[in-house]
């Protein structure tokens, strides 16, 4: 898997190049990315990457002109994958969106991070083909949510974690995940479920499940609708469900 990354602050990325899941796949050769810096294109003393907005307002925009020279240089470079803008505007970034692109580990995609007030429009309407939003919030920039959309999609690519771990996570049911617990068995006075101490497996396994349900039908019971809709939830499942409303 490639990434190619419009940003003007490519040093926030050492997140997730240089720790945890995402950095030791990178040296397992799951996925690479690259940085490229709008800046570097520009041809007047200053760099300039940004301006006044037209009709007036607060802060400044970025422009297209830089932003879509980089965007050659990087076809030029290899890439010809789908490219993604991040703004309150776009599609919610889900589990189901995040495996369209681990499902194609050979895949490519190009990340446009805007700052500021925004990236010109004119940009957007002619070079990216998605839009891509992680909530009804905004940030300084789209560092973090790129960020974000890399560590979901690479965590997923075959060989990055166990297949086990990665099977058993929230919405990969289209559930929430159930509770965790590790030692020690008895903390400020509150003890593991004992089911989970049993060592029985099929007793642990529906325990599990219907805790998955609970949380789900508590603190997202759209989830519920959903699964639902695509036949995720067994007859079990509905009678836990019709049981503990």
């Amino acid at each position: 898997m490639r990434f190619d990354v419009i940003t003007l602050f490519p040093e926030i990325f050492s997140a997730i190049t240089d720790y945890g899941i995402s950095a030791r796949a990178m040296k397992r050769g799951l996925w690479n990315v690259h940085f490229w810096n709008p800046r570097d294109v520009t041809t007047d003393v200053h760099r300039t990457v940004d301006d006044r907005p037209f009709g007036g307002g607060p802060g400044m925009v970025m422009m297209a002109e830089p932003l879509a020279k980089t965007l050659d240089y990087i076809r030029a470079s290899g890439n010809d994958g789908p490219v993604i803008a991040f703004s309150p505007t776009g599609e919610r970034l889900t589990d189901a969106y995040v495996r369209t692109f681990s499902g194609n580990p050979s895949g490519s995609a190009v990340l446009i991070c805007g700052r500021y007030e925004g990236i010109d429009e004119r940009f957007l309407e002619e070079y990216v083909d998605h839009t891509v939003s992680l909530g009804d919030f905004v940030l300084s920039g789209a560092e973090l949510a790129a960020c974000a959309l890399m560590d979901a999609v690479v965590r997923q690519l075959p060989g990055a974690i166990k297949e086990l771990s990665a099977s058993d996570e929230s919405f990969s049911t289209g559930l929430l995940d159930a509770p965790h617990y590790t030692r020690p068995e008895v903390w400020h006075g509150k003890r593991v479920p004992d089911v989970l101490l049993s060592g029985h497996h099929a007793n642990i396994a529906k325990w599990t499940r219907e805790k998955s349900l609970e949380i789900t039908g508590q603190k997202r019971p759209d989830l519920i609708t959903i699964a639902r809709s695509l036949g995720k939830l067994t007859r079990e499942d509905e009678a836990f469900l019709a049981k503990n409303p």
